[in-house]
């Protein structure tokens, strides 16, 4: 497959932005695999509206791929499973995108593995290259590139990441089969360089910019970029999100992207930069900000056991666990922002979700 053989429709609706949450991971008491969960949650952001859900990635766990956990390969037969079947209820087709990490060997197998599943494209990580030259990693993505579709990360240093230049994402950008970048440094000065990078690359009108900013979801869907290249200004959005916090209150996320779209949020500036504080506290309690992300991934699982799509917070790592203070930040936002979540059109539609 190559970016030519994805449904032009499917491409388009991408292109023009939607919302794809980060598959959480369901696991039971003793930290299996809770497998009418893990559909329970699939069904929950396709009937929320998304327009896709991102698989294997850092919220699904990475250690999905450890030798004797072995849950890579039924996490994707699982969300494939589930996308076909929305599909062929609803006639709605949507972007299925799988994490792919590791150095070359390992995700180029990996890309192999979701090209199989049948996604679309895949999301690639570059943090195994930690010291490597811009030219090294360059290499390493045209070899994942050479097997399907790539969505740049740039992953915030706090979780595993790397600094990545203007330099790195111009070149980046220049490869054929890349169609889009998450941009996720939780830093202004990174995120612009990703942008300029992809506005020199001469491929801008070719590459989608998604948000992974968590910190910064709503201005960064606001925002359009003019940047001066050789005298012609070219001009990018961000057009949608690929985010872990749109894993929690995602039909809510749908509608504050449809707004978006629409134009519905280009009156009271003061207004939308208030919704955007809010936004951003919620996900400082969810991601534990206040203890460097320690407790992100239970974070999220925490809302989504409050809610009943999950049993409870277990990980794969024992050690996970909610930091201290961190269930009372996420009881303090719920109470802040009741207009935030949708545990309303959770309730309503859980028990089918459960079937």
């Amino acid at each position: 497959m190559d970016k030519k053989e994805i449904q032009q429709n499917i491409l388009d609706a991408f292109k023009k932005g939607t919302v794809i949450p980060a598959l959480p991971l369901a696991l039971d008491k003793n930290r299996k695999l809770d497998e009418r969960r893990q559909r329970a949650l699939m069904r929950y952001y396709l009937d929320a509206g998304a327009g896709g859900v991102a698989v294997a990635v850092h919220t699904t766990q990475f250690e999905i791929r450890w030798p004797g956990v072995d849950l890579f390969k039924p996490v994707l037969e699982i969300a494939r499973e589930e996308f076909d079947r929305f599909e062929a209820k609803e006639h709605k087709p949507v972007f299925r995108v799988a994490g792919v990490i590791g150095k070359t060997e390992q995700a180029v197998a990996e890309a192999k593995q979701a090209l199989d599943s049948g996604f679309h494209a895949v999301l690639l990580s570059v943090a195994a290259f930690a010291n490597a030259t811009n030219n090294e990693i360059i290499e390493h993505c045209r070899a994942v590139a050479s097997v399907m579709p790539v969505i740049g990360f740039y992953l915030q240093p706090a979780v595993g990441g790397r600094r990545l230049d203007t330099t790195f994402w111009r070149e980046f950008a220049r490869i054929e089969n890349v169609i889009a970048i998450k941009m996720a440094p939780f830093n202004r000065y990174h995120t612009f360089d990703v942008v300029r990078g992809v506005a020199e690359s001469g491929r801008a009108d070719e590459i989608a910019l998604y948000t992974g900013n968590d910190d910064n979801i709503l201005v960064d869907l606001l925002a359009e970029y003019k940047i001066d290249v050789g005298g012609q200004v070219v001009k990018k959005q961000i057009v949608g999100g690929l985010l872990g916090h749109w894993a929690v209150w995602t039909r809510s996320a749908v509608q504050l992207l449809e707004k978006v779209q629409q134009g519905e949020m280009d009156g009271d500036i003061r207004e939308v930069l208030t919704l955007a504080n809010q936004i951003t506290d919620s996900n400082a309690a969810f991601f534990d900000v206040a203890n460097n992300f320690a407790g992100c991934i239970t974070g999220i699982h925490e809302v989504l056991r409050r809610q009943g799509l999950l049993e409870g917070i277990w990980t794969l790592n024992p050690d996970e666990a909610l930091s201290p203070g961190q269930k009372e930040e996420i009881d303090r936002v719920y109470a802040a922002y009741p207009h935030l979540n949708d545990d309303e059109f959770v309730r309503e539609n859980l028990h089918k979700w459960l079937e």
